[in-house]
């Protein structure tokens, strides 16, 4: 089973570095291992952190030049990503089973679907404040907090409703936002000790191996394809957890 998890680690890992997505792996993974759900989840996002990380720092001179927006988000990504880490640890496994499902199909729709969205809002070059798009990172969050599947593409579709059109900024200010959101709430999962250190020192190997060596191959194949891949293991996932 080690193994198992290592390998699936490896691919979510290099999904991430490419399309994202890599979620919809490593937490079905995780409960196929005998891991309860909400210690399953949280060690997904524990999995899942070091290689967003690193992707962060790579992005570190696109941030530099965002200047207002970074302190305020990061403010409000950080309260919203700790709510979202209690109210999970104080949701039941029973609970988190039966909202497992629509979580999914929100993860899904939003991967599938999301890109259409924010390019939607770039073309038209809709523009609201800082403030709104403040109020709606919290809420992001707070879902990246508790779930987390496909919060990124969210944040690129608020960010276009703020007028952002670098979309190189645009990633950079969602990946560093997404790795403070999983930072808070591990701090809550930790703090309840519902992290699976075991399975999640596994898959955290395989994650930043498979982050740094599957991109390189990923990249070769066309984007189109990899998105597609990940795309039909999200709604493969989400059928099965509604015929569960």
């Amino acid at each position: 089973m080690s193994v198992f998890l290592f390998v699936v680690a490896a691919v979510a890992g290099a999904l991430n570095s490419v399309a994202g997505g890599g979620s919809f792996l490593t937490l079905p993974t995780l409960l196929y291992a005998g891991v309860t759900p909400v210690v399953a989840n949280a060690t997904s996002t524990m999995a899942m952190l070091p290689g967003s990380v690193a992707s962060a720092v790579a992005y570190r001179r696109e941030l530099q030049r965002l200047g207002e927006w970074v302190v305020p988000l990061t403010i409000v990504s950080l309260a919203g990503g700790f709510l979202g880490g209690i109210l999970l640890v104080r949701t039941s496994d029973t609970s988190f089973m039966r909202l497992l499902p629509w979580l999914m199909l929100l993860a899904a729709a939003t991967f599938t679907f999301g890109n259409r969205v924010r390019r939607t809002l770039s073309l038209d070059r809709l523009r609201g404040s800082l403030l709104v798009v403040g109020l709606t990172q919290f809420v992001i969050a707070i879902y990246g907090g508790y779930f987390g599947g496909g919060m990124g593409i969210m944040m690129l579709a608020s960010f276009a409703l703020g007028g952002m059109l670098d979309i190189h900024e645009m990633n950079g200010l969602k990946t560093y936002l997404g790795v403070a959101i999983n930072a808070l709430a591990l701090a809550a999962f930790i703090i309840k000790g519902v992290v699976a250190w075991g399975p999640a020192l596994i898959m955290i190997a395989g994650a930043v191996l498979g982050g740094y060596f599957g991109a390189t191959l990923a990249r070769r194949i066309d984007p189109r394809w990899v998105r597609g891949f990940v795309v039909v293991i999200g709604w493969t996932m989400t059928i099965y957890f509604f015929m569960r």
